[in-house]
């Protein structure tokens, strides 16, 4: 059986997907790499069937009808043999030497059948453009090299969140929480980061820099000009979000306050993507949003729109807007996730 399947969900990737299955290929035949193309119409599919004859052991190649990230990563999960399971976007890698590390980890954890929920490592945001490696670190908020649960967690700052770069799953979690990404919508990452969390109860982080995220592609889902063309689907997200669970009845204190935290974040950036657009139309689907939060929860409501961040964001005046805009853009210039 192998420790990890790494899941590389690809659609029209022939330009880049050679270098994310290569970062996965180092670790051998711990490593099952399922490659999904998603209905694409260049030569990835050929791509993946090249990898699969050489590496016969270690590559699948699975072929299916476009369906969207979530639908491709749906069929890593279903497809996956690995005990532990990983995402790795064709336009990412991984990094050779913590990629051993954190093999080494799983097998030790499998060994002395400790049943190990998750796997936590950092992520490195890659942004060529301007020279930039920014590594997204965990050490402050979260106890390194131990068995942990959420109540060892300590104060996690607003740039920490557990990104889908930075999460490894029990594959068996992830089918017993029932997670089904929906197909056709972006943004569905951060359903992947989220909906398992309740079920998680062994952790372990290794201070490792895992995962390396590049930045910088013009049709790239997280560059600034598409969220803002797509804020319909990162709407729906946040609904979802919204609707998977009452988390006032998340009974784990660390873990309902670490959720909140999540939801206020992309709540946050929505609103801030909308009010930067700045049309009436884009301004009450922000007041929409909210209302939906209020609707659904009232209580839940009522935390987010008492932390300073979640009362701006909700500004009707011009001033307001205008402060609203300023903060995103050097939130974003701080961080450079897009």
């Amino acid at each position: 059986m192998k420790l990890l399947t790494v899941t590389i969900p690809c659609y029209n990737s022939q330009e880049y997907m050679e270098h994310a299955i290569n970062s996965a290929l180092i670790g051998g035949d711990d490593i099952e790499i399922i490659i999904v193309d998603d209905g694409s119409s260049d030569k990835t599919l050929e791509i993946a069937r090249q990898y699969e004859e050489k590496y016969p052991t270690i590559v699948r190649a699975i072929h299916k009808e476009n369906g969207g990230h979530g639908s491709a990563v749906n069929t890593g999960i279903d497809n996956a043999e690995g005990i532990y399971f990983k995402v790795l976007d064709s336009d990412d890698w991984l990094d050779a030497y913590s990629l051993q590390r954190v093999l080494q980890l799983l097998r030790e954890m499998v060994n002395d059948g400790t049943g190990l929920d998750m796997v936590i490592s950092n992520y490195v945001y890659e942004k060529p453009s301007v020279h930039k490696h920014k590594v997204m670190s965990y050490s402050i908020a979260i106890p390194k090299d131990k068995i942990i649960t959420w109540r060892d967690f300590r104060h996690f700052r607003v740039s920490q969140n557990l990104l889908m770069h930075s999460i490894i799953y029990r594959t068996k979690l992830l089918r017993d929480c029932g997670l089904r990404l929906p197909e056709h919508t972006f943004y569905v990452d951060n359903l992947y980061a989220y909906n398992p969390l309740p079920y998680v109860k062994k952790i372990y982080y290794l201070d490792v820099n895992l995962y390396r995220y590049y930045i910088g592609r013009d049709d790239q889902s997280v560059n600034e000009a598409i969220m803002t063309k797509r804020i319909d689907q990162q709407i729906k997200v946040n609904k979802l979000m919204i609707d998977s669970y009452d988390l006032m009845n998340i009974k784990d204190f660390k873990l309902r306050k670490y959720m909140i935290k999540y939801l206020a974040m992309m709540l946050i950036v929505s609103s801030a993507l909308l009010v930067n657009e700045g049309s009436p139309e884009s301004l009450k689907k922000r007041d929409e949003l909210w209302n939906y939060l209020r609707n659904k929860n009232i209580i839940l409501y009522n935390i987010i729109n008492r932390r300073r961040l979640g009362k701006v964001m909700q500004m009707k005046r011009k001033s307001g807007q205008k402060i609203i805009i300023h903060g995103y853009h050097i939130f974003n210039r701080i961080y450079g996730f897009n």
